[in-house]
């Protein structure tokens, strides 16, 4: 693989889901487990979090791929980070019943030097101080794309803007961009977030697709059509995997390669939401991939009058 490598700081985590659909137990999860199975199809990742002394065998090799550099995977004293959650027939909105820090409580990320030349950085839902001190490791990296959420937006938000300053592009869903920028109408709050410091924001929407906003771009694209839906835990992190993966891949962020990124990114998605956990992104292949691509280009074109 010669694409550029991308290094991802983030969680890996046990989750235990119920939806209307079923449920599952302790599953492989957390956002740098969703970005790394993701990503890996289209460059090598190199992975930077933490796990307990708990972590099993049968966690550990699904992270295990030829593409995926674990060498940033601490084992810390304690247990694993463990979230649970379930969701109702709206899946959009996932509510949470218990969230146990463990070892992730006290992560301090440290860049392996192999790690440090990585020409594309993700920096995952952690602590924006974390993602920071990340950076601050890093020897001048390409492409830096950044994640969060609304608990860091109200609970650190003058952290998390001299965070933003530093990145290229911010990954976030639609109402997280509403409530950082102050603005109920997503186009004004995806604009006042440019003011902020990145020179492009993707906006998450969930069934409804993503879409891509910088100064002299708009771009709008569908989710992939899925009859069977089980789990939308990590499909944000996933899309992001699609996203900057094929970025890496391609060596390039113009506003073609950027377009293209957003719909890579719905498509892996597909693939994280077909079933519990990374069970789906661990079935995924790259004819199924590729045939997930040209079916939603397909479906995304019409022919003017």
């Amino acid at each position: 693989m010669n694409a550029s490598p991308i290094l991802v700081v983030g969680s890996v985590a046990l989750d235990s889901v119920e939806t209307p659909f079923g449920k599952a137990e302790e599953t492989l999860g957390g956002s740098a487990s969703y970005f790394a199975l993701s990503a890996r199809f289209f460059a090598p990742v190199c992975l930077v979090a933490v796990v307990g002394e708990d972590f099993e065998s049968r966690h550990l090799s699904l992270l295990r791929a030829p593409e995926i550099d674990l060498g940033g995977l601490e084992v810390g004293s304690g247990k694993t980070f463990r979230w649970t959650g379930e969701y109702g027939y709206d899946l959009n909105e996932a509510h949470t019943l218990a969230t146990c820090l463990n070892v992730f409580e006290s992560f301090r990320p440290k860049i392996p030097d192999r790690f440090r030349q990585a020409e594309y950085v993700f920096l995952a839902n952690i602590d924006p101080v974390l993602q920071r001190e990340v950076l601050e490791q890093m020897d001048r990296p390409r492409l830096v794309v950044c994640d969060t959420m609304n608990f860091w937006i109200r609970g650190r938000r003058e952290e998390l803007l001299k965070t933003i300053r530093k990145v290229d592009i911010l990954i976030l869903n639609h109402a997280e961009v509403r409530e950082l920028a102050g603005e109920a109408n997503v186009l004004k709050a995806a604009r006042a977030i440019l003011e902020m410091g990145p020179h492009t924001v993707v906006v998450k929407k969930g069934e409804h697709g993503a879409f891509l906003f910088s100064k002299d771009l708009f771009f709008s694209a569908p989710a992939y059509p899925m009859e069977l839906l089980y789990d939308p835990t990590g499909a944000g992190d996933t899309f992001a995997g699609g996203f900057v993966g094929y970025l890496a891949m391609v060596g390039d962020h113009g506003p073609d390669r950027l377009r293209r990124a957003v719909v890579w990114g719905t498509v892996m998605a597909s693939f994280a939401v077909e079933k519990f956990g990374v069970t789906g992104l661990c079935r995924a292949t790259h004819e199924l991939i590729r045939e997930r691509f040209s079916h939603l280009r397909e479906i995304s074109q019409f022919d003017p009058d």
